[in-house]
């Protein structure tokens, strides 16, 4: 009986060993990734003296006199509401526009469509560094070349072909009778996109919110064209830079300013992490 009893623990115990073998090494995988996103909130309580005495993650005199000297005498206050600014409005234009035409791709069948797929996926491989002159060029054509319009209007074009392609694929694996009802009911086919199938698809309109905003908020290359000629406009990223002196660097000032960048996305991330996952799982069964 002792040998049966202990052949009968066995499966169960070492799949429960295994399991905390399991959650203790991506612990210590986890205390490695975000090693530096600690350093950075900790030097940001510390003067540049103490940050290179190298005391530690905590403080001994924490300070925050880099928050305050990084939000008004450094300008990070109005360069954050300009970013939430092109954030909000990148994120509207961009799940719309990429919502619609991943609905039309994903749903329909008609002459050239391969093409298109073809041709939106050739996109990608094109670096972003190619198409800064071209996109800058237009936003001055356009009367918007030294504003933040232009800014979100650019930043709204970074990413949108991963977008159109996830919405495609989400699109793509809804049941057909969920348009035929909207048609037996006289619906028309905007009216079914925007009543019927935009709101079965809040995991991937999610996922594409929190991409985009990412995407936006974090954007360096293109807000730093854009805004070299009116610094009043630029975003966060491109006010972190500044204080990178030509001979010096303000680090307590550098990583206040990261901490502000950083600490929003963060808790977007949060508190939409379960839908953005379905959502991404979704697109991909798809």
């Amino acid at each position: 009986m002792a040998h049966e009893s202990q052949a009968l623990r066995q499966p169960l115990t070492s799949p429960r060993l295994r399991r905390w073998i399991v959650s203790v090494v991506l612990a210590a995988i986890c205390c490695v990734w975000i090693y530096p996103l600690l350093w950075m909130v900790s030097a940001s309580f510390k003067s540049n003296a103490m940050i290179f005495a190298n005391e530690g993650l905590i403080p001994s005199q924490p300070t925050v006199e880099n928050y305050v000297k990084a939000w008004d005498q450094a300008n990070i206050g109005a360069y954050f509401f300009n970013t939430l600014f092109v954030t909000v409005g990148s994120v509207i234009i961009v799940t719309i526009a990429s919502a619609m035409m991943g609905y039309v791709l994903g749903r329909r069948r008609f002459p050239g469509r391969a093409l298109i797929f073809g041709l939106i996926i050739f996109t990608l491989f094109v670096p972003q560094g190619y198409t800064i002159i071209p996109v800058f060029d237009l936003l001055t054509r356009l009367g918007i070349g030294q504003s933040l319009w232009g800014v979100m209007l650019a930043t709204s074009g970074g990413s949108f072909v991963i977008f159109v392609l996830l919405f495609a694929g989400y699109f793509s694996q809804m049941p057909n009778e969920l348009e035929e009802a909207a048609k037996m009911d006289g619906v028309g086919f905007v009216k079914t996109f925007w009543y019927v199938m935009l709101p079965l698809s809040k995991p991937i309109v999610v996922t594409v919110v929190v991409m985009q905003t990412l995407y936006a908020w974090n954007d360096f290359l293109l807000p730093l064209v854009i805004t070299l000629a009116n610094p009043a406009i630029r975003t966060l990223s491109v006010g972190v830079y500044a204080f990178r002196g030509e001979n010096f660097v303000d680090w307590g000032g550098m990583t206040a300013a990261s901490t502000i960048t950083i600490v929003p996305v963060v808790i977007l991330f949060l508190f939409l992490q379960r839908y953005f996952i379905d959502g991404l799982a979704g697109a991909v069964k798809g």
